[in-house]
C-alpha cells in the first residue's frame, strides 16, 4: 500500500500510512525517499533520508539510488560526494548500478574528472556504466572523449550507439550522427525507436531531406511501426526541411493521435510558416479528438496568431488557457502575448482586453518591448497598473523617457519607484 501511494505521487496519503505503521524497515523508508524524490519534493526526500540514515534498520542499493536522484536534480556536488562516501563506507561501490548512478550524478553536477575517476576505479563495468559516461561526455559537448570511450567499449548495445548519436545531434554535428548510425546498421545492431527519433533529429538539425527520407523509408521497408515520439520526429524532420505538405500527410495518416507532442509539433510548424487560421482549426481538431492541450500548445498557437496578425483570436485563446483548459500562463506565454500585441500594432481595444485579464504578466515580459518605444511605453504603463510593485516595468518606462530625452519624467519615475518600494502609493499620470 505504501509503495503504491508513493509511486502514484500520493505522498500525503503515503506519509499518513507510513506514520501509522507499527514496524518500519528499510523498504518502507526507501519508498518514502523514492516517492518524494521522483515527484520533485526534494527537501522532504532529503529529510526522510537523513532520518533513515540515523536509524539501525539496514539498507540496500535502493536506499542510495533515490537520494542520488535528488543530487542530480539539484546539481548538488557536495551531496553527491557525501553519498559516494556513504556508499564506499558500506561496501556498495562494487554494485555497478549504484556506481553508474554516482558517475551520472557527478557528470550532471559538472564534475567530469570525478566521474571519470570513479569509472576508471570500477573493477567491473557493464554496458550501462560505459554508456553512462559516453552520455555524460556528450552532454557536456566533449564528443571527442565520448567517441574515444565508445570505441574502447568491449561490448555495445543499441542504447550505447544511440547515446553517441544523440550527443552528435545535440551538439550540431548531424553528419557525424548519421555516420554513427550507418556504422550501427553495418554492425547489425538493431536500432530502437529512440535511435530513430534521434537520427531524425540529426536530419532536422542539418535540414537533410535525403537522409530523413531514407530513415523514413527504412522504417516502412522493415515494417517498423513508429511510436508517437518517432512520428513526431518524422513530422518535425519534414517541416525543418521545408516540406510542410509532406509533414501534414504523415500527420493525417497517423492512426493514434492521442499524444499532445504530435499535435504540438504540427501546431509549431503552422505557426512558423504563418498559417494562423489553419493552426486555430488544428487546435479545435485536437480538442475534438479529446487531447488535452498543455503550455507548449498555447505557446505555438499564440505564436501562430502573432505571425498572422490574429490579435483578437489570440487574446481569446490566451483567456481560454486558464478558464477552459486549466493551463496557467507563464513568462513564455506573456512574451508571446507581447509579440502578438506589438507586431499587430497594439490597438487600444487590445490593451483594454489585456488589462481586463485576471492573470498578471511578470517582469520578464517588459524586456521584449525595448525595440518599440511607443508600444513599450503603452505596455509599461499598463504593467505598472497591473503590478504596482514591479520594478522592471518602472525601469522600462524610465529608459524609454531617457531615450526621448525627457529627463524630468525620468526623475519622476525614479522617485515614484523609490516611493513604491518604500510602501508609499503615488499615481502615474
Amino acid at each position: 500500500m505504501l509503495s503504491g501511494y508513493a509511486k502514484l505521487g500520493m505522498m500525503k496519503q503515503a506519509r499518513s500510512f507510513f506514520y501509522r505503521m507499527p514496524h518500519k524497515d528499510y523498504v518502507s523508508w526507501n519508498s518514502m525517499v523514492a516517492g518524494y524524490a521522483h515527484h520533485g519534493t526534494f527537501d522532504e526526500a532529503l529529510r526522510f533520508y537523513r532520518q533513515f540514515r540515523r536509524l539501525s534498520v539496514g539498507y540496500n542499493e535502493f536506499s542510495f539510488a533515490s537520494v542520488l536522484i535528488v543530487s542530480v536534480k539539484l546539481k548538488e556536488f557536495e551531496l553527491c560526494r557525501q553519498i559516494h562516501g556513504q556508499v564506499l563506507a558500506v561496501g556498495f561501490l562494487s554494485n555497478v548500478v549504484i556506481s553508474s548512478l554516482i558517475i551520472d550524478a557527478y557528470a550532471k553536477c559538472g564534475k567530469m574528472e570525478d566521474a571519470r575517476r570513479l569509472f576508471d576505479y570500477m573493477a567491473v563495468r557493464d554496458v550501462r556504466a560505459w554508456t553512462t559516461l559516453v552520455s555524460a561526455y556528450a552532454a557536456c559537448g566533449d564528443m571527442e572523449s565520448g567517441a574515444e570511450l565508445f570505441s574502447q567499449m568491449p561490448k555495445s548495445q543499441s542504447c550505447s550507439w544511440t547515446s553517441l548519436i544523440r550527443g552528435y545531434s545535440r551538439n550540431g554535428m548531424g553528419h557525424e550522427a548519421l555516420g554513427v548510425f550507418r556504422e550501427m546498421i553495418k554492425h547489425q545492431v538493431r536500432p530502437d525507436q529512440f535511435t530513430f527519433s534521434t537520427c531524425l533529429l540529426a536530419c532536422a538539425t542539418i535540414a537533410s531531406l535525403k537522409h530523413g527520407k531514407q530513415i523514413h523509408a527504412f522504417l516502412v521497408r522493415n515494417s517498423i511501426k513508429p511510436n508517437t515520439v518517432v512520428t513526431s520526429a518524422i513530422v518535425d524532420m519534414y517541416l525543418k526541411c521545408g516540406r510542410l505538405e509532406t509533414a501534414r500527410r504523415v500527420f493525417n495518416f497517423t492512426g493514434n493521435k492521442q499524444d499532445v507532442v504530435l499535435w504540438n509539433t504540427i501546431l509549431s510548424a503552422l505557426a512558423h510558416y504563418g498559417y494562423g487560421i489553419e493552426a486555430i482549426m488544428m487546435l479545435y481538431n485536437m480538442l475534438k479528438s479529446g487531447v488535452k492541450p498543455n503550455g507548449t500548445t498555447f505557446v505555438s498557437i499564440l505564436n501562430a496568431c502573432s505571425h498572422s496578425g490574429l490579435v483578437q483570436e489570440g487574446l481569446q485563446l490566451f483567456k481560454s488557457m486558464t478558464s477552459e483548459h486549466g493551463v496557467v500562463p507563464d513568462q513564455e506565454h506573456y512574451a508571446c502575448l507581447t509579440n502578438l500585441l506589438g507586431e499587430a500594432g497594439c490597438s487600444n481595444e487590445s490593451v483594454k482586453d489585456l488589462q481586463m485579464m485576471d492573470s498578471k504578466p511578470g517582469d520578464h515580459i517588459v524586456c521584449r518591448l525595448r525595440g518599440n518605444i511607443d508600444h513599450g511605453r503603452e505596455v509599461a504603463v499598463l504593467l505598472i497598473k497591473l503590478q504596482p510593485q514591479s520594478s522592471a516595468a518602472y525601469e522600462l518606462l524610465s529608459s524609454i523617457y531617457a531615450a526621448l530625452g525627457k529627463w524630468e519624467l525620468v526623475g519622476k519615475i525614479r522617485h515614484i519607484l523609490y516611493a513604491r518600494q518604500g510602501g508609499n502609493e503615488q499615481a502615474i499620470t
